[in-house]
């Protein structure tokens, strides 16, 4: 490694590389799995009830097992596990047609993802200092995205030659996934923390505020107040079909957008290191709020792509600099915890947020929906700035 990016470790590339991979797989089948599951005798509402279920139990898996990585002092077992159900799922979806082990399926696939995602940003945390923390969460940020990018790109190349075989894109999927296991097998646990080993249940995480430091209570009430409004993307793409926008420049789009937040994401991070963490991710909710009040008057494609590349710049100033921000100002010991914990409250407020914003879509517009989330995230941007500079923040 280059001396220039001397703190882009081992373990930090490999991890950054398993990321990759897995979220090649994934967004292989994102695009698609409606698709596919409405091929194989599911409802839109059977749909939704599948990924509300799905979503919750990654959620909470979350906040479980990050503190049970802490009170274990492991996280290389998580990490490996997780990522190996995440994998399996994907051929199980190919093979199983009833509705009960197509649940089954997906719901590993999450319970994978709650196993690692904690686990595996505190072995980030662990293998940096606060002086790069977010180059590290940024440079990781930006490889997993890129599997963002490909995984669909593979998925319309593959649909373009072979329409309607959904069940061998399944199939093929299940490559970089298994890539992405064989991989964690390179890594080592890296066993430092002295903690005092205590008894949990799934639901222990929900209380960590109450004996959390001050500064992280402060901001997680923060984050969870901008989740509780960041509504899913799905309804952004919405919107464009609105607009009359085919389905075709829609995804195009929408990959573009993922290969800006991929681009971005490392010298995001760069410079949130330099010039602190709390000013880039201030900068990134503003970003937001321009976003979301632009997609409340937007009606052409060429606008809607001017404002997918800010919000793929607000994604690169957000997503990995909060992670960051997070581990800075907790104890190691405590890393898996805190991070779990704002994944979980996250996953659940998301869900929340897309019920609210779609309630007022579907009551008084899609104006109405993107200028009410505009709204209060400006009234969070101040929150954030009152908040004080932790260390170089």
């Amino acid at each position: 490694m280059n001396k220039k990016f001397s703190y882009i470790t081992k373990p930090i590339l490999i991890l950054s590389i398993v990321s990759l991979f897995t979220d090649m797989a994934s967004e292989m089948l994102y695009p698609i799995m409606p698709i596919y599951l409405k091929t194989i005798g599911f409802s839109v509402l059977l749909i939704g009830v599948l990924e509300g279920f799905a979503e919750t139990i990654a959620g909470l898996s979350k906040g479980y097992f990050g503190q049970l990585s802490d009170v274990k002092n492991k996280r290389l077992p998580f990490v490996q596990l997780g990522y190996s159900l995440s994998a399996i799922s994907k051929p199980l979806l190919a093979i199983f047609t009833f509705p009960f082990w197509v649940f089954f399926a997906r719901t590993i696939d999450r319970v994978g993802k709650g196993l690692r995602t904690a686990p595996r940003d505190a072995m980030l945390s662990l293998e940096t200092t606060k002086e790069n923390k977010a180059k590290v969460f940024g440079f990781h940020r930006s490889m997993d995205t890129l599997g963002a990018v490909s995984g669909p790109s593979i998925a319309l190349l593959f649909l373009y030659f072979y329409p309607g075989e959904y069940k061998i894109l399944f199939l093929i999927a299940f490559v970089p996934g298994i890539a992405a296991v064989m991989s964690t097998f390179l890594l080592k646990e890296k066993n430092i923390l002295k903690v005092e080993h205590k008894k949990i249940h799934f639901f222990s995480f929900t209380k960590y505020h109450k004996t959390a430091a001050y500064e992280y209570r402060k901001l997680l009430f923060g984050l969870i107040g901008f989740a509780l409004v960041n509504s899913s993307d799905v309804l952004l793409l919405l919107k464009m079909k609105e607009s009359g926008i085919n389905d075709v420049t829609i995804i195009s789009v929408y990959i573009f957008y993922n290969l800006i937040f991929a681009i971005f994401s490392f010298p995001a991070g760069v410079l949130a290191d330099k010039v602190g963490i709390k000013k880039t991710f201030i900068s990134g909710l503003i970003l937001f709020a321009l976003v979301y009040a632009g997609f409340a008057f937007a009606t052409t494609w060429n606008q809607y792509l001017i404002l997918f590349i800010l919000y793929g710049l607000y994604a690169s100033c957000t997503e990995g600099i909060a992670k960051a921000w997070i581990s800075n100002i907790v104890p190691p010991a405590e890393t898996g915890t805190a991070i779990g914990t704002y994944a979980a409250f996250s996953s659940i407020s998301a869900f929340i947020a897309s019920s609210t914003a779609g309630l007022i879509w579907y009551t008084a517009g899609p104006q109405y929906a993107f200028g009410f989330t505009a709204c209060v995230v400006i009234v969070l941007i101040f929150y954030f700035t009152q908040l004080k500079s932790w260390g170089k923040m």
